[in-house]
């Protein structure tokens, strides 16, 4: 009963997180003049639209995990490269405005005493879960292994011939990923990224 209720209070962070997530990156791709993400219904807010059923199950098990990428093509860039590094750029960057948007909520809740936050628990256990999703996932998707955000940001700084090998790698990305997940590696990786940057947003905001 634990874990359901756990699951249950975790969905709506998860939803906005992912939600947000990968309509930035569709959004500023259709601002650079890519017309696919809007073409394919990707432009949304619906979190139906952008949910990868192993990736949202990952996140809900392992407090990590991916949506269903944006469709993109860099064809329609002026320049390719630094279109792509924006749009990698978008996703992360909009969780983390998630993330300092509900921490300053939540500090401004504390100063100006509206204790039906902290009152009630549903509410207190979603806000708090919105937080830390959206840190998570930013600094997850920051990680430079494909197909993450943070290897098409690294790929796009490389030279062509090195891009292209680079990308290469993405057949194997979905494979690696999971093994590294069930052997524990990805926690031991991605942990303490989460812990420093969550350090960092509290110290930021609430001191």
């Amino acid at each position: 009963m634990e874990f359901i209720n756990r699951m249950i209070l975790s969905l709506p962070a998860l939803l906005i997180a992912l939600t947000f997530h990968e309509l930035a990156h569709g959004y500023v791709s259709y601002l650079l003049g890519d017309p696919t993400a809007k073409s394919q219904g990707r432009l949304s807010l619906n979190p139906i639209a952008h949910i990868d059923p192993i990736g949202f199950a990952s996140l809900l098990f392992f407090r990590f995990g991916w949506a269903k990428p944006v469709p993109i093509d860099p064809r329609y860039y002026k320049n390719r490269k630094l279109g792509t590094i924006l749009v990698s750029l978008a996703g992360p960057a909009t969780n983390f405005l998630l993330a300092i948007i509900t921490g300053l909520f939540l500090k401004f809740s504390y100063q100006f005493e509206l204790e039906i936050i902290y009152a009630n628990d549903i509410i207190s256990a979603i806000i708090g879960n919105l937080l830390i999703y959206n840190i998570t996932l930013g600094v997850f998707n920051l990680i430079p292994i494909p197909p993450l955000d943070g290897s098409k940001i690294l790929a796009s700084l490389l030279p062509i011939k090195y891009e292209i090998k680079f990308y290469q790698l993405e057949r194997y990305s979905m494979v690696l990923l999971i093994v590294m997940m069930y052997f524990g590696i990805f926690s031991k990786i991605l942990n303490p990224l989460v812990n420093s940057a969550i350090g960092i947003f509290v110290k930021t905001i609430f001191l």
